[in-house]
């Protein structure tokens, strides 16, 4: 009898064409507001009010995001390229066939929101709060992420290549088709346990297996 293998389904990228974009020229940002085909370029956003706003084939590029708030955004077939900022608001949002490149934020709030078909690639992202989201084709590529917390959240059909995942978060997180082959530094702070629907490679188990020994309560000595 032939044995069965199993089979990793890799996630989706977006697929992003953006239009010529316009020069936004408005001044911040508004609540609810609707942003379509716009370019904002080199601007700081840092502490405005764009809860609830819909960004639809938009690039932001340079833009400081500090203390923003985008909460229950919809970012929808949206490039971000070298975005910064501490404590950007983000819970509750929605990214949909989006890029985020060569990001430098840290204490990003993300909890309750959903990621489909989004690409993080580059950049260092500290603290990055994910508690309780929805992450269905998403790839993390050549990025740092410290200290992620994915407490509670769903991860479906995610991939990491070449990434860095320090202390991370995986609480009561539930993963399917997971690909943590890429990671180069592979450090769980809590959450060993939900590694079920993950794949690692034979050299991250050796690496886990101290870990997963005081996990289950087994004693190792020479």
């Amino acid at each position: 009898m032939a044995k069965s293998k199993s089979v990793e389904r890799e996630a989706r990228r977006p697929e992003i064409n953006l239009p010529e974009l316009r020069t936004y020229e408005g001044q911040g940002l508004e609540p609810d507001g609707d942003y379509d085909g716009l370019r904002f370029e080199d601007l700081d956003l840092g502490g405005e009010d764009g809860a609830g706003a819909t960004f639809l084939d938009c690039g932001i590029y340079r833009c400081a995001l500090g203390e923003t708030a985008l909460g229950r955004a919809r970012m929808l077939d949206s490039v971000l390229e070298g975005v910064s900022g501490v404590g950007t608001r983000m819970e509750n949002c929605e990214l949909r066939d989006v890029e985020l490149r060569d990001a430098r934020l840290g204490g990003t709030q993300m909890h309750g929101a959903r990621l489909n078909r989004v690409l993080v690639r580059g950049g260092k992202i500290d603290f990055l709060n994910l508690r309780q989201a929805k992450l269905t084709d998403v790839t993390f590529e050549g990025c740092v992420l410290v200290e992620p917390d994915f407490g509670g959240a769903r991860l479906e059909r995610v991939t990491f290549r070449d990434c860095v995942l320090r202390r991370a978060e995986l609480h009561q997180a539930q993963l399917k088709d997971v690909d943590l082959r890429g990671v180069t530094e592979l450090d769980i702070a809590t959450g060993l346990d939900r590694l079920a629907g993950a794949v690692i490679s034979p050299d991250q188990l050796m690496e886990l297996a101290p870990a997963f020994a005081a996990q289950i309560g087994v004693r190792v000595e020479g």
